[in-house]
């Protein structure tokens, strides 16, 4: 029997509801099982910033789910606020991202090491740098009236588009983190595969909310 319009928009409803569950939980779990992993003390170049940096990945992802309308755990409150805990969690995201990066500049040179040399280097010094340019790009929002040849509405898509650009790159350095040599050793069999898709599912997730948040947009706009 087909399914009718309103049984299949409730069935997505449904799916886009647990997906962002799933989310939540893996946001949360997966930094406090890379706490628990980093053993204190350790002079490893990647177990160091290790926290700090998965903390920029729960963050980052707790912000950009507070706008998605079937799991923002901020639902019954006004988009004023969603928006200032939203800003609040991307500076500590930022600051997670600053932090990680100094410890890791820092241990470097103490073991007269070279800097940047690996994908995971690079793509995290791009993403803390592109999470820096993010931010700023979020004050047009605040302050549209700097742009006058834009729409609000249109600052807003263009800020969601690229926010989603930045989050997928931060995912994909943690990703190549979880490639290196003391993260391999660390995590073996299937714990480490079902590691590399904590950031696969929440990429899933962010990129489903922005595309469906751009259809909107272009909905009611007709």
């Amino acid at each position: 029997m087909a399914l009718t319009a309103e049984t299949e928009s409730r069935l997505y409803r449904s799916l886009r509801a647990a997906a962002g569950a799933v989310a939540h939980l893996v946001a949360l779990g997966f930094p406090t099982a890379v706490a628990m992993l980093a053993r204190p003390g350790s002079s490893d170049n990647l177990s160091l910033p290790l926290p700090s940096v998965s903390q920029f990945s729960f963050l980052m992802t707790e912000a950009l789910l507070i706008f998605s309308p079937e799991t923002s755990l901020l639902r019954s409150f006004s988009r004023k606020v969603k928006v200032r805990v939203h800003w609040a969690l991307q500076l500590l995201a930022l600051l997670c991202a600053l932090l990680g990066l100094g410890i890791i500049t820092y241990n470097k040179h103490l073991n007269g090491k070279a800097h940047f040399v690996t994908w995971h280097g690079l793509t995290g010094l791009l993403t803390v740098l592109y999470a820096g340019g993010q931010c700023g790009g979020g004050v047009l929002l605040l302050y549209p009236k700097l742009m006058k040849n834009w729409t609000l509405a249109k600052l807003k898509l263009y800020h969601a588009t690229s926010g989603l650009v930045g989050y997928l790159l931060g995912c994909a350095s943690l990703m190549l983190g979880m490639c290196s040599l003391w993260f391999t050793t660390s995590v073996t069999s299937i714990s480490w595969y079902l590691a590399m898709l904590c950031p696969v599912l929440t990429s899933l997730v962010i990129m489903n909310q922005v595309s469906n948040a751009y259809l909107y947009r272009k909905r009611s706009q007709h």
